[in-house]
């Protein structure tokens, strides 16, 4: 920490304030003599990693291992994405074909 009179702060202000930003430096202003301020680095704030933030923020409750879903949904799940797979989707204006009735082929 070194002391510097409050009119050579004036005429070297921006070179002192770099010396602090980089090297860290600490300078009490003096007038007369006397302290009147102090020019620090600022505190730098530390960057948390982006690992592990989220670290004990959550608990497990409930069966983790079994399926979230029935096997009878997966099916279900399975049917809807091969009715709706590229290539095999219905234009909109069309309509669907319907089913005969058994009696109709006769």
């Amino acid at each position: 920490m070194s002391n510097i009179p409050a009119t050579e702060f004036k005429a070297k202000c921006l070179e002192l304030m770099d010396r602090v930003a980089e090297r860290r430096e600490t300078f009490v202003i003096t007038k007369r003599g006397k302290p009147v301020a102090k020019l620090v680095p600022v505190e730098r704030k530390s960057k948390d990693s982006i690992f592990g933030w989220l670290r004990g923020k959550g608990s497990i409750t409930g069966d983790i291992m079994s399926p979230a879903l029935a096997s009878e949904a997966w099916e279900t799940l399975k049917e809807w994405d091969e009715l709706n797979a590229p290539g095999k989707r219905r234009k909109a204006n069309r309509k669907p074909k319907t089913r005969e009735s058994p009696e109709k082929r006769r």
